[in-house]
């Protein structure tokens, strides 16, 4: 399968407090994406050791699913939905896949002692800079072409 070129920068994406909670993330950086070999919902988190899958919680997909349409685009295995809310205003985007993995790449690469360090968040915070220069506005609308 050819993995889509497209980055989508949502912007009404609905989720709540209580919702994100439910996804029992352990930090605020995080990509979803269907798993066609599982048919279900991968939640993954970056980390200085790579890659780790989360516990998710379907219930709570489902919902957050339900209130933003654009997420029912997404092709599985090969585009996610990456989440920043690491500053001050949340930032919610339709990727592709590599794009979640060169960002676990950064963060592997850059990591420093418990925090991170400056370094990395730096690189973070340029990484996110450059995907919002390569993204396209999209509202929560299911008809959003593919690209």
């Amino acid at each position: 399968m050819r993995i889509p070129r497209r980055i989508l920068l949502l912007t009404d994406f609905e989720i709540s407090e209580m919702q994100w909670e439910a996804l029992m993330i352990p930090i605020n950086l995080a990509f979803f994406y269907k798993s066609s070999a599982s048919d279900k919902m991968i939640a993954m988190y970056p980390s200085p050791a790579g890659a780790t899958e989360s516990l998710l919680s379907l219930e709570s997909w489902e919902e957050i699913r339900a209130n933003n349409p654009a997420l029912q685009t997404m092709e599985p295995d090969v585009e996610a939905l990456l989440v920043n809310r690491v500053g001050d205003t949340a930032e919610y985007f339709i990727v592709p896949m590599d794009e979640c993995y060169r960002l676990v790449g950064l963060i592997r690469m850059h990591w420093k002692g418990l925090s991170g360090g400056t370094e990395v968040w730096r690189e973070i915070q340029q990484f996110f800079a450059q995907l919002h220069a390569r993204s396209t506005a999209a509202g929560n609308h299911p008809e959003v072409a593919h690209a």
